[in-house]
């Protein structure tokens, strides 16, 4: 039987598990997505949960519910509060910490490297790179892929952000990034009261130690930028050169805490999606074999810009993006009291999307929890229903970027490698800092390896210029 609502300061909540908050909040760390299967079934679509160290959540998937929190603009529901536990990895001056006019002032300075041409200039660097981890895979012997995908969207988002060739100083950045995202992967150090620095001694004194190691370079790269005037085609050289409204470039410490959210952003939760794309994938060989025969109908070496276009591919994507969004949620913090979905709430509740869940609804998605490589093709879905990059004025400013990241990608894995699940079968998750990835990395075996061709045409790659 369901719970009767609860109150906070003398408002009431949707109903919620009566568990103790240490409980739920173990499952929220181990098993988020069954968890919020549970309360769904037993709650409805909307409900509430206390997670330790956090106000009280109330969470939704319902879309005209969904639609009102992204429909703010910021005005009532504010989400750089929300994120603040990841603050001690992006920095207090990241763009996801920020909220109102200095949100606003962030996007409009970062959006225009990940969109149009700038955006699909990178794709020559993407397949180069999906190619160099391509022929590292073993060839017969089960491996995890999730570790390569990984190390491919690293090196991605390096070669994008800083325009490094491969050579020492790519291998420096990667290895003291690989370093920091590593250590920050274990999911209690989300929590506030985890947080706490003994050094060499505590978990957290050992991430923040590596996060210094880190800052080292890419001070020292902001550093001889400036000073040499030193430009190519990356990101580096575009926020450089950004200006505010008020012709203001940016301080070298919020120039820092962008780059590393450039960095994890666009890194680890594109690489638990492609892992996840290839556990759907391979579980379905034919759809396997029907994306392979669309990539092969591009030519032996099909330009970025076909590859994007591929119909099939982008669906493939977006439904392994629906199944399993690669983070459960996203929140908002209340400025002032606010009435949602028939509850009045107070300032300082949290209320939060369900990506998950919001994928999960038979309404919108017929057989929600059957993958359907087609599912997406010509068709328009409703950002209220499909939401893996958030939404609204804070949806994610690289969505166009990991999209096209991940059909790249795909595109070369299937015409590459002929590739197996080590078994099949239910894969279990396990939770990464803020991602959710298969617990064993998702074991493959590679049987097959065809050679690598470059692409006939593309654009300018950002490489080179800056190295």
């Amino acid at each position: 039987m369901a719970a009767k609502a609860t109150l906070c300061s003398g408002m009431a909540f949707p109903p919620g598990p009566t568990q103790p908050t240490a409980w739920i909040t173990y499952r929220w760390v181990r098993e988020p997505y069954t968890l919020l299967e549970e309360l769904e079934e037993r709650f409805g679509d909307t409900f509430s949960m206390k997670i330790a160290g956090f106000p009280r959540m109330m969470i939704v998937s319902n879309p005209d519910h969904v639609r009102e929190i992204f429909s703010d603009d910021g005005e009532t529901l504010e989400a750089g509060r929300v994120n603040r536990t990841l603050a001690p990895l992006l920095g207090d001056r990241s763009v996801l910490m920020a909220d109102g006019r200095d949100h606003l002032r962030k996007r409009k300075i970062l959006l225009p490297p990940f969109h149009g041409e700038r955006m699909q200039a990178y794709g020559r660097a993407m397949l180069e790179l999906t190619d160099d981890g391509i022929d590292a895979f073993p060839v017969g012997a089960p491996f995890a892929i999730h570790g390569p995908m990984q190390d491919i969207t690293l090196r991605i988002i390096v070669r994008t952000i800083f325009g490094f060739e491969e050579g020492p100083q790519t291998e420096k950045m990667v290895a003291r990034t690989k370093r920091v995202l590593e250590l920050g992967a274990w999911a209690p150090l989300l929590f506030p009261l985890m947080q706490f620095d003994l050094g060499r001694f505590s978990p957290f004194g050992r991430f923040r130690i590596a996060v210094a190691e880190a800052d080292e370079m890419l001070y020292g790269e902001i550093a001889r930028r400036r000073r040499d005037g030193a430009r190519g085609p990356d990101i580096l050289s575009m926020l450089l050169d950004a200006k505010d409204d008020a012709g203001r470039p940016m301080p070298d410490a919020e120039l820092r805490d962008e780059l590393v959210t450039l960095l994890v952003a666009g890194h680890e939760t594109t690489a638990t999606a492609l892992t996840w794309a290839m556990r759907w994938m391979l579980d379905a060989p034919a759809a396997f074999e029907e994306l392979r025969a669309e990539v092969a109908a591009l030519g032996d070496a099909p330009t970025p810009e076909a590859i994007a276009k591929c119909a099939l591919l982008d669906s493939v994507a977006r439904e392994a993006l629906r199944l399993v969004p690669v983070i459960p949620l996203v929140g908002r913090m209340l400025r002032a009291p606010k009435k949602l979905a028939g509850y009045e709430l107070p300032a300082g509740a949290v209320v939060a999307c369900s990506i998950y869940l919001a994928h999960r609804r038979e309404a919108a998605y017929p057989h929600a929890d059957s993958f359907d490589p087609r599912r997406f093709v010509g068709k328009k879905v409703s950002a209220y229903e499909f939401l893996p990059f958030g939404g609204g004025v804070r949806r994610c400013i690289g969505m166009a970027f990991a999209l096209y990241e991940m059909k790249m990608v795909l595109a070369r894995l299937v015409a590459r490698t002929d590739l197996r699940l080590e078994r099949r079968g239910p894969v279990a998750m396990v939770r990464r800092s803020i991602t959710i990835t298969p617990a064993d990395g998702l074991r493959v075996v590679l049987d097959v390896r065809r050679p690598r061709r470059a692409p006939e045409s593309a654009g300018a790659s950002p490489g080179g210029a800056v190295a």
